[in-house]
């Protein structure tokens, strides 16, 4: 299909949230006018979340919430179902979630899966690994080796993936319960660190107190759905706040990030929240945006297709229908430029050319491949 550039929007903004998670409003009002990459459309997918590009290959993986797992060969554009995924409990926020190849991918296929699957007691958010066999399209293998706990309701999940320096990350929402997120007993709320195996990472701050708290990571987390390392290897989690108070996280050993007893949003029935402050005990955001832009998804690019933008990170917003991008500093981030996309961004990823790729929301999503003009 022909490109098309979009246009620069100014470098701040965001709507006003109306629903947890799924949150509609207004796009940002135009301000600067610039050119600064072209798009070009590659298909639509009906409920798109995540999606990742496999080391190695001309392939990308897209998982669709509704259940499916979809192979893109980039050469030919060809998408095939993969074989082997397991059955998916979609109701709420439920359904097929991330996607992430292995460390060892490239030698022996493997890759994790998350989803939510019933439960006796509600709804339940796990991860899987198994064996992708591209040239079939068949996933084959699969184990659940994690699991949130307990099973509750069917909002929250987050569920986002991270492989890094030989340890798989998990964000674990507070899957609308609020105050486990300050539990250390449970692991709701929370980024958790395994070993490649789903196994409780060695040396994690509450490792001593063995079960749940052995996972975790960081905690004070609401609905953590973006996870990226940054070129130091610093790991970062953009964060749905409640009405308004969306975050960009700088995630430190042990840190709690202080949901529900800190925030720069406010409860939905409109109830205060004590904003962060120097002394609450809490880490602060590094960014956070009011009014809120819903931002499901984060990447920290680390190419140099994209003159000066290697470092910075990006976030797609829901109900702000944008990209922003922010550059990151040592324990701060600053939103230098934000543009509107016209429609809901569930997914970005970076392709090994240095192009980004942006997954629309909803029924009908496109696939989108922006370039340097």
């Amino acid at each position: 299909m022909a490109a098309a550039a979009l246009v620069l929007t100014g470098c701040t903004g965001g709507t006003t949230s109306v629903d947890p998670d799924d949150r509609a409003g207004q796009a940002p009002t135009t301000a600067d006018t610039s050119e600064d990459f072209q798009v070009t459309e590659h298909g639509e997918f009906d409920q798109g979340w995540a999606m990742s590009f496999l080391p190695g290959s001309d392939h990308l993986l897209i998982t669709q919430r509704g259940g499916e797992l979809l192979l893109r060969d980039q050469s030919t554009g060809e998408v095939t179902e993969v074989d082997g995924v397991p059955p998916v409990n979609d109701g709420g926020q439920g359904g097929l979630h991330d996607v992430a190849p292995g460390a060892t991918y490239a030698e022996d296929g493997t890759v994790y899966l998350s989803w939510v699957r019933d439960h006796p007691a509600g709804a339940q958010g796990v991860v899987g690994r198994g064996t992708l066999e591209a040239d079939r399209a068949e996933l084959t293998d699969l184990e659940v080796i994690w699991e949130q706990d307990p099973a509750a309701g069917n909002g929250h999940f987050a569920l986002r993936l991270l492989v890094h320096d030989d340890h798989l990350y998990v964000t674990s929402g507070d899957r609308q319960e609020q105050t486990p997120a300050q539990d250390t007993a449970d692991n709701m709320g929370a980024v958790v660190r395994l070993t490649p195996d789903g196994d409780p990472a060695p040396g994690n701050p509450w490792a001593d107190a063995g079960g749940s708290a052995a996972q975790l990571w960081t905690i004070g987390h609401r609905n953590p759905l973006g996870i990226a390392e940054d070129p130091q290897g610093r790991i970062w989690v953009s964060e749905m706040g409640p009405r308004h108070g969306d975050e960009l996280n700088l995630l430190a050993e042990g840190g709690n990030y202080g949901w529900p007893e800190a925030s720069m949003g406010r409860h939905y029935d409109g109830g205060d929240i004590p904003e962060h402050g120097d002394d609450d005990g809490f880490v602060p955001p590094a960014a956070y945006w009011v009014p809120a832009i819903s931002p499901a998804n984060l990447l920290i690019y680390g190419g140099d297709r994209f003159d000066g933008w290697n470092g910075s990170a990006l976030v797609g917003g829901l109900s702000g229908q944008v990209l922003v991008r922010a550059e990151l500093h040592d324990q701060t981030a600053t939103v230098v430029q934000e543009w509107d996309m016209g429609a809901r961004v569930r997914a970005l990823a970076e392709a090994p050319d240095g192009a980004i790729w942006v997954l629309e929301d909803g029924q009908g999503g496109r696939l989108l491949e922006l370039t340097p003009v």
